[in-house]
């Protein structure tokens, strides 16, 4: 074996070693990356309060309907993020609380911002999206109303960010 072979397979058992432990990111620095903070956030902790409270703001699913099958926060609205027409919100109270979610908040952002550009006047974004609810212990419901402990990740890469709960992609 050459010397230059040496030293490349040298260099990449470094990079492997140490190298791809700096690429690791935790779950909130890749949310901060995703979201551009248009929208307000609530914490999964104080969505349950809400709910608990019986304040009952109006809860928007941005997720494709199969994820929503899977497991949703339970009274949530699905607004479908692909399919979104401004016509499916339009009898909607537009000064009654807000809160949209989708898997960990990006597409639910988007969502928020169409609603804010509609005239809504409290939506907010749920910080980390169903995976932060579920990981937190919240509860979610399957498509007949049943609790559930599954939950749809988007596609297997997504599905690391949950960790409790059962990964269905």
């Amino acid at each position: 074996m050459s010397l230059r072979s040496i030293i490349f397979l040298m260099s990449l058992l470094k990079l492997l070693t140490f190298g791809l432990s700096s690429c690791a990111q935790s779950y909130e620095e890749r949310l901060a990356r995703l979201y551009k903070y248009s929208v307000p956030q609530i914490t999964p902790d104080s969505l349950h309060h809400l709910v608990s409270e019986k304040e009952s703001p109006l809860i928007l699913d941005t997720r494709q309907p199969e994820e929503y099958a899977v497991s949703h926060i339970d009274g949530a609205l699905l607004i479908d993020y692909d399919q979104f027409d401004p016509q499916m919100v339009v009898d909607y109270d537009r000064s009654k609380p807000v809160v949209v979610y989708c898997s960990v908040g990006y597409r639910s952002e988007r969502i928020g911002e169409k609603l804010q550009e509609m005239g809504f006047e409290n939506v907010v974004n749920l910080y980390g999206g169903i995976f932060q609810w579920k990981n937190e212990g919240f509860e979610v419901v399957d498509k007949a109303g049943d609790t559930t402990n599954l939950v749809h990740t988007y596609n297997r890469r997504w599905s690391k960010w949950l960790t409790n709960g059962e990964k269905i992609y």
